[in-house]
C-alpha cells in the first residue's frame, strides 16, 4: 500500500465520516525534507478564513511534524491553535523545563538539531491541548498513529517559522 493510501486508511479508521472530495483533497506536506514517512503531516482543511480554521490532520506511526511556531506579525497576533487527539496517540512538545532526555518520542536524526524544546502532553483520544501563539511546538504520533482535529484562529502557513531553516511548505 503506498503513502497516500496508508494515509486515507487512517484518516477513514479513525470512524469520522469524510466525504470522497475531502479525502481526494488531502494535503500530503512533507516540509521539502524529502521524507515526508519521518517528518511530514497529513492535513484535510475543512475551513480556513480571516476568523477562524478546522482542520484534520493524521500522522502515520512515529510520523513528526518538525518544530514550528505561529509568529506574531505587527498588529496580527500568532495562530493559537487547539489539538484535539480523536484517535490513537500524539506526544506534544513545547517550550518549557524538560530534558530532551525525559521525552518519549524519537527525534528524526537527520535534523535533530532541529528539535529544541521537551515538554511533553500526551494526548489521547478525547484529550485536548491548547497552544498559544508565538511558541515552539512539535508532535510525533506514537506506534498506532494518531487522528488530530485542530481548531484556531486563522492559519496562514507562509507566516510559520521553522527551527529547521531548510523547510519550505510543499504540498504533494
Amino acid at each position: 500500500m503506498n503513502y497516500q493510501e496508508r494515509v486515507r486508511q487512517l484518516f477513514e479508521q479513525s470512524g469520522f465520516i469524510f466525504s470522497d472530495k475531502e479525502l481526494q483533497s488531502i494535503d500530503f506536506a512533507d516540509f521539502g525534507l524529502g521524507n515526508i514517512e519521518e517528518e511530514g503531516l497529513n492535513l484535510i482543511v475543512y475551513i480556513n478564513n480571516d476568523r477562524y480554521c478546522a482542520k484534520e490532520m493524521v500522522l502515520l506511526p512515529y510520523q513528526t511534524c518538525p518544530e514550528h511556531l505561529h509568529p506574531t506579525i505587527g498588529e496580527r497576533l500568532g495562530k493559537q491553535e487547539t489539538f484535539r487527539c480523536r484517535w490513537g496517540k500524539v506526544y506534544l512538545y513545547v517550550e518549557g523545563n524538560n530534558q530532551k532526555e525525559t521525552i518519549r518520542s524519537t527525534i528524526p536524526k537527520k535534523n535533530e538539531q532541529f528539535y529544541t524544546v521537551y515538554t511533553e502532553i500526551e494526548l489521547l483520544p478525547g484529550q485536548q491541548y491548547t497552544i498559544d501563539p508565538d511558541t515552539k511546538h512539535w508532535f510525533q504520533a506514537a506506534a498506532t498513529g494518531a487522528v488530530i482535529s485542530e481548531f484556531s484562529s486563522p492559519s496562514d502557513d507562509a507566516s510559520d517559522i521553522f527551527t529547521n531553516p531548510s523547510i519550505q511548505r510543499v504540498i504533494q
